[in-house]
């Protein structure tokens, strides 16, 4: 996939965002949705500054790009990221059904600086009797209630 200027002016301002993220106390990413090189949504990382701990500059830039657009489904654009995302950011990407990913830095580089989502990566692979937090399963009988009621039901909103 080749790289156009227009995708290299929006990966800039993601970098300009995650610059000003440091300035202002909180983590050095930043993220732009944008759609035919409008910006849509333009955030930087907020987990210190919010004290909430998704508040990546990916999830918070799908949670503005969602909100301004009126919809959870966000085909048709993009997104930019000064650092490759975090399995968690990851995952919020593929439910926004984002059509592509930039990124800057990488993993391995926000390692080096102590954000070692690398490490989440890893545990991801192992089995979950391996992981080092443990993952205990309970009660799927009461549990499979609900996901009985949403197979029948007829007028949900599939997404």
């Amino acid at each position: 996939m080749t790289i156009s200027e227009q995708d290299k002016t929006m990966m800039r301002e993601a970098i300009r965002l995650s610059v000003e993220s440091v300035k202002k106390g909180g983590g050095p990413f930043g993220a732009v949705i944008a759609k035919d090189g409008e910006i849509v949504a333009a955030t930087s990382n907020c987990v210190t500054l919010n004290n909430d701990p998704t508040a990546h500059a990916e999830v918070s830039c799908i949670r503005e790009a969602c909100r301004k657009l009126g919809t959870y489904d966000l085909r048709g654009y993009k997104i930019y990221t000064s650092c490759e995302p975090c399995p968690m950011c990851l995952g919020a990407i593929y439910w926004a059904h984002l059509d592509c990913i930039y990124y800057a830095n990488n993993r391995k580089d926000a390692a080096e600086i102590d954000f070692d989502d690398d490490f989440i990566y890893r545990e991801l692979e192992k089995p979950m009797a391996e992981r080092s937090t443990p993952i205990i399963p309970m009660l799927r009988d009461e549990a499979l209630v609900a996901f009985r009621m949403w197979a029948e039901k007829e007028d949900k909103t599939e997404y």
